[in-house]
């Protein structure tokens, strides 16, 4: 399995679901993951304080993040961030020492690089006005999520408004997705005499 579709809608006959369906199907080497499928707690109850032992679910989703050369997240954008599923799905499974640490200088580094990554987001909002308010879910899960682990050269692809379109407009964005499945497919193909960098979790 070469490229990981997280599903982070709760939300099974959703926009996202159908999205992540039909990249993983266009991509050809693709597995997605649902995370309304997986049977996790989605708080840290204590922090960083105590380690919090992960769930089987969780455990299999983190070798199958390992495994993947690609990473794509796709995700509505719920108060200018993401459902709480998928917020859950990022605070108990990217962990220090697991997915960064935090070097002698203090600052962070990422131990899932070699990897490459996309964020699909749909939304209600017209184009315009992501940039306007500053691309908030964009951001959080490209900058601050994806790149902070090391997964580097992540595109971020933006459909909506959601609300009100029509099937045929839906219809044109699912075919922009297979487009751009393919299009990934082709470039993983290219960057496999890349493998992704171990893991190292006792750094």
């Amino acid at each position: 399995m070469n490229t990981l579709v997280i599903d982070g809608h709760p939300n099974p006959h959703s926009l996202c679901a159908g999205i992540a369906a039909r990249y993983a199907q266009a991509h050809g080497d693709a597995q997605v993951l649902a995370l309304r499928d997986l049977d996790f707690d989605q708080n840290m109850h204590f922090g960083y304080s105590r380690r919090q032992e992960l769930e089987p679910d969780l455990q299999l989703a983190w070798q199958r993040l390992l495994d993947a050369q690609h990473v794509v997240v796709v995700t509505p954008v719920w108060w200018g961030s993401v459902p709480a599923l998928l917020k859950g799905f990022f605070d108990r499974l990217l962990l220090p020492r697991r997915a960064y640490r935090i070097k002698p200088n203090g600052l962070p580094e990422g131990l899932l690089s070699g990897r490459t990554g996309r964020v699909i987001v749909t939304t209600d909002s017209p184009w315009w006005y992501l940039p306007l308010v500053g691309d908030t879910t964009v951001r959080h899960v490209r900058q601050t999520t994806l790149r902070f682990c090391g997964i580097t050269r992540v595109k971020a692809t933006r459909l909506g408004p959601v609300k009100g379109s029509t099937d045929e407009l839906r219809a044109t964005w699912l075919s922009k997705i297979e487009r751009i499945a393919r299009a990934d497919a082709v470039t993983s193909r290219k960057n496999r005499s890349r493998p992704p960098v171990e893991v190292n979790a006792t750094g």
